[in-house]
């Protein structure tokens, strides 16, 4: 689809796992995952893409989504898309059915609630409606949150947000990195068959906690392990002989994950020896073994806030320094140790790495000593930018959420980014891990075994906005720490997370 005719609406997630739904067409006007279905399968049959999609049917669905922030960086939004729009010759129309289309699919951005809202409206049913927005403003917000550049509007929901891997020159050959080598071909086709890659799985092994905490009489103990960032996109960049790589951030951060990817240095080794043109494409199990994890770590706190945090730190991971200065704001009192472990590299720019963790432990130090651990406790957490949140986890699973971020700028963009920082912080408290063997590699390759929190595994959110004069600073990062420090209490702070993850 992509190669031969050009649809660059079928995005490439996973393949060919088949499990992030990225490239879902229709076939004879049903939902297919095209990345595990074979050419030979179709002949003769009807495909269709959010290309060909009936004109009104595509409109009125990228209209919903956009006045909804259902869509932010835009990479899973056009098999979304295809999924929920098929509903719309059914009698299944409601959010049930909208959630349970949604089971196919993985998104990473927006913590589902926004796109099940858009599903629904778009469906004919009722959804909260949002205002005419400006695209500028929406633009400035996401980059305040991200940050990084990120456009909004229908071409984003469209998932024409300029990635690398659409928008390289035609003819430009393909290099394939894996486990297995380099594979470079005229296409993508070409360069798999000559890749020989080891279909990813996974592993069945459970999760490990690297590190644990000094031995003492602590008041609380905290202990996580290897998260995966989960962006969708798998890492790509194109170069020109000569020429400046493209950027495998397109049109979103990748929560800091790409902000040191080595993909746009091979696409200019690759160009420069070949004398063409080169896309250079991440496998998603390369993505696995080679992309930065969130750092694991240990904290013991004694109950006047001192104490210890152990940082796991591999051999090729990024220098921790910032992670170290952003524990310090959160916790003074914490020595700081780098334990040096085998395992896939870690970095310090993945969402509030470290800090978060750092900030739910003094919560709950406190929580502990006044006795008030368990649901419907409020906590307030001040980011490190200067934004402002509060959160409320209800017995009910309910969860409220209020956000002071300066000039709001644009509304549905805070609002969608606090509803995914909400979905992250859930997942790294009750249930997100990949296996990492003993010694170092990771054994889980597949996207569904990260323990991504489904759409129908969402608690109902509801967010409020609180605007002001001051200049627009992040407030999804105090978002997320606060939800993670208010799960952590809700759930009756065990000592390690995730706190829900089903034994394998």
């Amino acid at each position: 689809m992509r190669d031969r005719f050009g649809c660059t609406s079928v995005k490439d997630g996973c393949a060919p796992q088949g499990q992030c739904g990225c490239c879902t067409v229709w076939v004879d006007g049903k939902p297919r995952v095209a990345c595990v279905t074979a050419a030979r399968r179709v002949a003769g049959r009807s495909v269709t893409t959010l290309e060909g999609m009936d004109d009104e049917l595509r409109s009125r669905f990228v209209e919903a989504f956009r006045d909804a922030g259902a869509s932010q960086c835009g990479f899973c939004t056009p098999g979304i898309l295809m999924r929920l729009a098929a509903l719309d010759a059914t009698s299944k129309r409601d959010a049930e059915a909208v959630r349970t289309g949604l089971l196919a699919h993985l998104c990473r951005c927006t913590g589902w609630q926004s796109i099940v809202e858009a599903g629904v409206r778009a469906l004919g049913g009722r959804a909260p409606a949002r205002s005419e927005r400006d695209p500028l403003l929406a633009s400035w917000r996401a980059q305040v949150e991200g940050p990084a550049f990120q456009s909004s509007g229908p071409a984003a929901v469209m998932g024409e947000g300029g990635f690398a891997s659409d928008t390289a020159p035609p003819g430009a050959l393909v290099a394939l990195h894996d486990a297995a080598g380099v594979a470079i071909g005229a296409d993508l086709c070409s360069a798999r068959r000559a890749l020989g890659k080891v279909q990813g799985r996974r592993s069945g092994e459970p999760l490990r906690h690297p590190l644990d905490p000094p031995e003492g009489a602590w008041a609380l103990t905290l202990q996580t392990t290897w998260v995966e960032p989960a962006y969708l996109e798998p890492d790509a960049s194109w170069c020109v002989p000569g020429g400046t790589p493209a950027s495998p951030l397109a049109n979103g951060g990748a929560f800091g994950g790409k902000r040191r990817s080595s993909v746009g240095t091979e696409a200019r080794a690759a160009a420069d020896e070949r004398g063409a043109p080169v896309l250079a494409l991440w496998t998603r199990e390369e993505v696995v073994r080679r992309g930065p994890k969130r750092p694991p770590v240990a904290v013991a706190l004694r109950s006047d806030g001192s104490g210890v945090m152990r940082i796991a730190r591999p051999v090729g991971s990024a220098d921790l320094a910032p992670m170290r200065a952003a524990v310090a704001e959160a916790a003074p009192g914490l020595v700081i140790e780098e334990v040096a472990v085998p395992g896939p590299p870690v970095a310090p720019e993945l969402r509030a790495a470290g800090w978060a963790e750092a900030t739910a432990a003094m919560v709950a130090r406190r929580a502990r000593a006044a006795g008030t651990v368990g649901p419907g406790v409020p906590v307030e957490v001040l980011g490190r930018a200067g934004g402002r949140a509060r959160v409320v986890i209800a017995a009910d699973g309910a969860i409220d959420v209020a956000v002071w971020a300066g000039e709001v700028l644009d509304e549905t963009t805070l609002r969608s980014y606090c509803l995914g920082a909400v979905h992250q912080a859930l997942g790294l408290v009750w249930s997100e891990g990949i296996a990492v063997g003993h010694d170092g590699r990771v054994q889980d390759l597949t996207v569904r075994s990260f323990g991504i929190l489904a759409a129908r595994d969402m608690p109902e959110v509801r967010v409020s906005v609180h605007p002001s004069d001051r200049l627009p600073v992040n407030g999804s990062d105090a978002v997320f720490a606060a939800t993670a420090a208010a799960a952590w209490l809700a759930e009756g702070l065990p000592a390690r997370w995730p706190t829900r993850r089903s034994p394998r």
